[in-house]
């Protein structure tokens, strides 16, 4: 019971730094099973899946998100 309340104080205050460390970890392994270029792939899949997902569910913030990336990638 004191294991429990101590990982869930934990994951309250530092619910980002370990969800960073366990994305960070993934990707580590993931360059050293297939290669950098193929994990680059794979994780821009994800994102582009992530923002279209987030288009289809109606946030339209997103299409200014990705407008203002191409726009400045000219400049």
């Amino acid at each position: 019971m004191i294991i429990l309340n101590f990982l869930q104080e934990l994951w309250a205050e530092h619910r980002n730094e370990i969800i960073g460390c366990i994305i960070g970890v993934l990707i580590g392994i993931m360059i050293l099973a297939v290669g950098f270029l193929k994990t680059l792939f794979i994780v821009l899949c994800g994102a582009i899946g992530y923002y279209v997902g987030k288009y289809l569910s109606g946030d339209k913030d997103i299409r200014e998100k990705v407008n203002n990336i191409f726009h400045s990638a000219k400049r």
